[in-house]
């Protein structure tokens, strides 16, 4: 069972900070000790989740997680994304189709003036996510972000989306934009002294390649660089820069705290009140974020910080 488990969650590609996947893995195998298991559990994530929830209000009408505070509707988005409840999706996850549910209900709410989509997430499974993207860039009351730790890979994905911008704790890190996948190939025969091999049909070669060459591995990357095309040009076209500056300035696939992202142009404000400040600032009305700054704009700004630093 565990391992039917370990091969779904590796024929799936993953828009998700590496660690994640690893601890991921290791709890379908079910190894407890494992050191990405232990260094995912020691990252603060719990108590980061358990103060962000007593700071958003009380359960708001008709959803299932989401909170209202003085007009605020507070959605968390906290641990790995799922499109969906059941399969890999485990206790602590976040679905997609849950989360969605919620947004709506807080947008047809007349107690909810404007949203707050709270986010500490290192991404997920990239099915349903471009999707989900277009459910936050479609929503007609104010959507902001705010981020109390993670907002990685799938997370950051939806959250360049909303219209209201992404503020962000000082310590909190963004990026991680990129797609994976994990995977493993045979070396020698198994325990039982059988060996396991695969055989395609004539005309459809690519079904199962060789991940020990060259020519299999460019082969899923293929797909890889596919979907993460789709990632990019759905970042840029939600905070307004080109793809050329995601490629350039968005962290290739690392990850920029708190001031360092806002020269790059990933986030609009670093809220030193934390998650607090987010939501009175929102709660009095105050305008959003200054507009977003022009990709040539914003390339002249990182260049200036860098040559000033």
């Amino acid at each position: 069972m565990n391992q039917n488990i370990l091969a779904a969650i590796r024929s799936e590609p993953w828009a998700i900070v590496p660690g994640y996947l690893d601890a991921i893995e290791a709890i379908a195998l079910r190894v407890i000790e494992h050191p990405a298991l232990i260094e995912v559990e020691r990252d603060g994530h719990q108590a980061r989740f358990l103060e962000a929830s007593t700071r958003m209000g009380d359960r708001a009408p008709g959803t299932r997680t989401a909170a209202l505070r003085d007009g605020v509707g507070s959605l968390p988005v906290f641990g790995p994304v799922f499109p969906r409840a059941g399969g890999m999706a485990t206790s602590g996850a976040t679905t997609l189709d849950a989360v969605a549910a919620d947004l709506r209900a807080l947008e047809a709410s007349p107690e909810v003036r404007s949203i707050l989509m709270v986010v500490d997430s290192p991404g997920g499974v990239v099915s349903g996510v471009h999707d989900f993207a277009r459910v936050v860039a479609s929503i007609t009351k104010p959507l902001s972000v705010h981020v109390t730790g993670q907002c990685c890979s799938a997370a950051y994905w939806f959250a360049s989306q909303a219209p209201g911008g992404i503020s962000v704790d000082p310590t909190s890190l963004v990026g991680s934009i990129g797609v994976c996948m994990s995977t493993s190939y045979q070396e020698g025969p198994d325990t039982s002294g059988r060996r396991s091999i695969d055989i395609t049909s004539t005309n459809a070669p690519q079904k199962r390649p060789d991940l020990s060459t060259p020519e299999g591995q460019a082969s899923v990357r293929a797909t890889l660089d596919a979907i993460e095309g789709v990632f990019i040009a759905a970042v840029a076209k939600g905070r307004n820069v080109t793809e050329a500056h995601v490629r350039a300035e968005f962290g290739k696939g690392g990850t920029l705290t708190g001031k360092d992202a806002k020269a790059a142009g990933m986030v609009d404000r670093v809220e030193p009140d934390g998650l607090d400040g987010a939501i009175r600032r929102l709660a009095r009305g105050a305008p959003p974020p200054a507009p977003r700054r022009s990709a040539s704009a914003n390339t002249l700004k990182l260049a200036q910080i860098r040559a000033s630093s």
